[in-house]
C-alpha cells in the first residue's frame, strides 16, 4: 500500500494526474469533486482550511479523499462553497480504507456535509450517513420542456410582462469576470446584515470569479437586462448530464416582476428542450419547488475524534 498526503497547491499538483482520472472514474463524481475546483479552493482559502489530501494505491485500488484542516476538525476542501461533497476511488476497498485510517490518525472529529443521493450514502454506508437537505431539480425523463411550459403558463405570462417594460435575455460565459463580480457583490449587499449570506466575504466573491473563469464555456451566466444593467441574474454550471443553477439573483427594485423566478424558469425551459437536467443545488427554497419534478437527498456524517478504524 502507498500513501501519499498533500498538504499544500505544489503537492496537490503532483496528484493532478491520478485525480483526474479518478474523477472521470467515479461514477457520483460532480464538479465540485474536480482537480481544478479543489486546487483554487485550497490556494484561495489556505488561511481558514489546510490541505490534507490523502491518496492511496494498492496494487488493486486507488481513493482519494479531498480533506482540509479547518478549525472545526477535519472536513472536505471546498470552505462554505461546495454544494456536494464525495470521496474518489476505484477498485478494491483496501485503497479506499488505507486512506480514511490515514485521515483518523489526525485525531481530530471529522464532518463531511452534503453527500449527494443514495448511490453516494452508500458508498458513506460505513459512517451512518444522517439525513441533511434535499437538492430540487427538474429532470428531463420526468417532463418535457413542452409539458414544463404547459405546467407554468403562469411564468409565460410573466415573461412577457418583462419583455413589455424593455427586459432582454442574455447569456454569457465564466470570461464575464465583470458581471459575476457585480452579482456576487450584490448578493452580499443583499444579505450582509447578519443573515446567513455566504457571499458577504470578498474571499468567496474572489473564489467564484476565478472558478467561472476555470472553463468558461462550462460556465453559463443569464441574465434579464433592463436599461442597460442586469435585474436578475442566474449563474450556471455544465456539469454532465446536468445543468447546475448555482447562483441566482435579481433586482429587489423590479420584484413585481419576479425576474428572478421567470429566469430560471426561462433557462430550465431552455434546458429541457435540449435534453438537459437541471439541478437546483442545496436548499428547499419556495422558488425552486415551484418548478421541481423531484428532490435528491443530501446526507451528512460526522466521526467522532478519536477513532481508530475508519473503512468506507
Amino acid at each position: 500500500m502507498r500513501i501519499h498526503v498533500a498538504r499544500s497547491a505544489s503537492e496537490l499538483d503532483r496528484l493532478r494526474g491520478v485525480w483526474e482520472f479518478l474523477h472521470v472514474q467515479t461514477p457520483s463524481a460532480t464538479l465540485f469533486q474536480s482537480f481544478a475546483w479543489n486546487r483554487l479552493a485550497a490556494i484561495t482559502f489556505a488561511t481558514r482550511e489546510s490541505p490534507f489530501v490523502v491518496l492511496a494505491e494498492s496494487d488493486s485500488g486507488v481513493s482519494l479523499l479531498p480533506a482540509a484542516i479547518t478549525s472545526h476538525g477535519v472536513g472536505f476542501i471546498g470552505e462554505g462553497l461546495f454544494d456536494y461533497r464525495d470521496f474518489l476511488s476505484v477498485g478494491s476497498a483496501d485503497a479506499c480504507e488505507a486512506a480514511w485510517t490515514c485521515l483518523s490518525q489526525l485525531q481530530l472529529p471529522i464532518r463531511v456535509r452534503a453527500l449527494r443521493g443514495e448511490a453516494v450514502r452508500e458508498r458513506w454506508s460505513s459512517f451512518n450517513p444522517a439525513s441533511f437537505v434535499r437538492a430540487p431539480q427538474v429532470l428531463s425523463r420526468e417532463i418535457s420542456g413542452d409539458d414544463f411550459g404547459s405546467t407554468h403558463s403562469r411564468m409565460e405570462r410573466s415573461l412577457r410582462r418583462l419583455t413589455e417594460q424593455g427586459a432582454e435575455l442574455r447569456q454569457y460565459n465564466g470570461s464575464a469576470a465583470k458581471l459575476l463580480a457585480f452579482v456576487y457583490g450584490q448578493k452580499g449587499i443583499d444579505f450582509g446584515d447578519g443573515q446567513d449570506s455566504i457571499f458577504a466575504d470578498p474571499l468567496r466573491i474572489a473564489f467564484m470569479i476565478a472558478a467561472c473563469g476555470l472553463d468558461p464555456a462550462a460556465c453559463e451566466v443569464f441574465t434579464w437586462e433592463a436599461r442597460g444593467a442586469p435585474i436578475a441574474t442566474l449563474v450556471t454550471f455544465r456539469d454532465g448530464d446536468f445543468r447546475r443553477c448555482y447562483t441566482t439573483w435579481f433586482d429587489r427594485n423590479w420584484a413585481r416582476y419576479s425576474p428572478g423566478s421567470v429566469l430560471l424558469y426561462a433557462v430550465t425551459r431552455r434546458s429541457l428542450l435540449a435534453g438537459i437536467d437541471c439541478d437546483y443545488m442545496t436548499g428547499e427554497q419556495p422558488y425552486k419547488l415551484r418548478f421541481a419534478t423531484s428532490a435528491e437527498p443530501l446526507f451528512r456524517v460526522e466521526i467522532p475524534a478519536g477513532t481508530t478504524s475508519l473503512a468506507a
